[in-house]
């Protein structure tokens, strides 16, 4: 039998859902109606979570209270801080935090219970505590003091706290925060369609996103906000930024945070946003360096390949403006993006059916 194939499923719809869709005739990101660009420029992250796990914009009194309820569950069992200590030097943040996230189950008693409720009060429970595990599984991996969360600073600024031990400015509050939103939900990329393959199992919540960290650990998904810094960080001027990049092109190598798989005529419009961002921190520190080398390598990439920068391009030199370490930039990406996978498990478990794609075979014949 012979069925149709298309090498990485390449615009095919492998689902229905009422989350997210990513409509490039207009270039908007639609979550539950609403244009994600749009709302980030009056809302905050909180109002994206509550917006992906109820279905709606909260009001103030709302939002508040979500605020309040995930500032009560953002401790972590001291056990976890344990077997983080256990860990070699050399371990990636993302097995730290795909551990971690997988250990969380032990401490559900309702494991087995995957109906819409409870996996809601699931996932906010694991969107407060993943900061405090993400910044505190690195900091103990580097030899660092853990840094306990804060009850009276908000979700961003605690989690931005906890990373560089500092509490943050109002400026550096607002840019972060803006970072979560605009990496909290993006449609049906691979760590949310294999968190949705092992939803579609009947697994509980933690096995499908522990299976989304793994996802985002490989470097054709993840990562590529860390070899954009590193890569920045190598060159340390314009001209030697824009040498780096000709001699790549020349040697037909791949250049992370350029080019899309959906955004492909466009600049990915989450990436304009951080790119307003980062002239913010340049303006206030003084320093426009890594701003020039940035647009430098825009104006490369779009003339010598057509190709237009996405979101983790711009976002890895705010993180390094906020003085985030850079082996914590993806698993900031999966920390935010955890309110997009979760609505996505809650939606899978409430309209099942398991994924059982077929293949064409093209080995030998019998």
């Amino acid at each position: 039998m012979s069925v149709s194939f298309v090498q990485g499923l390449e615009n095919v719809v492998v689902s229905e859902t009422e989350i997210s869709f990513l409509d490039t005739d207009v270039e908007k990101i639609v979550i539950r109606g609403q244009d994600l660009i749009e709302l980030s420029s009056t809302k905050r992250y909180l109002d994206i979570v509550y917006l992906l796990l109820e279905g709606e914009l909260p009001d103030e009194s709302k939002r508040l209270m979500l605020q309040n309820d995930l500032s009560e569950k953002q401790t972590i069992p001291k056990e976890l801080l344990q077997v983080f200590s256990l860990f070699s030097k050399d371990y990636h943040p993302m097995d730290a935090q795909r551990t971690g996230v997988s250990i969380l189950a032990n401490y559900d008693s309702y494991i087995g219970d995957n109906s819409a409720a409870m996996n809601k009060q699931r996932a906010y429970k694991l969107l407060a505590q993943l900061p405090t595990l993400t910044a505190n599984s690195y900091r103990i991996l580097n030899n660092q003091e853990v840094i306990s969360p804060l009850n009276d600073l908000s979700y961003s600024a605690n989690f931005l706290y906890m990373i560089t031990g500092d509490i943050p400015s109002e400026e550096e509050e607002i840019i972060f925060d803006k970072s979560l939103l605009l990496y909290s939900e993006h449609e049906m990329p691979n760590s949310t369609f294999t968190a949705r393959v092992i939803a579609s199992t009947n697994a509980d919540l933690y096995s499908a996103l522990t299976g989304a960290v793994g996802s985002l650990k490989g470097n054709l998904h993840g990562g590529a906000n860390e070899a954009v810094m590193y890569l920045l960080n190598e060159a340390g001027n314009v001209k030697q930024f824009e040498k780096i990049l000709y001699e790549k092109l020349q040697n037909k190598e791949k250049i992370m945070g350029f080019g899309h798989r959906v955004y492909m005529k466009k600049m990915d419009p989450r990436a304009q946003i951080m790119k307003e961002s980062l002239k913010s921190l340049c303006n206030h520190d003084g320093d426009d360096t890594l701003l020039e080398m940035c647009e430098a390598g825009e104006t490369i990439m779009r003339e010598e390949k057509g190709l237009f920068p996405n979101l983790d391009y711009y976002a890895a030199p705010v993180y390094w403006k906020l003085n985030i370490p850079i082996p914590l930039y993806t698993p900031i990406f999966y920390c935010s993006r955890a309110a997009g996978l979760s609505a996505h498990v809650i939606e899978q478990h409430d309209n099942n059916r398991i994924f059982r794609p077929r293949v064409n075979y093209i080995g030998k014949q019998y």
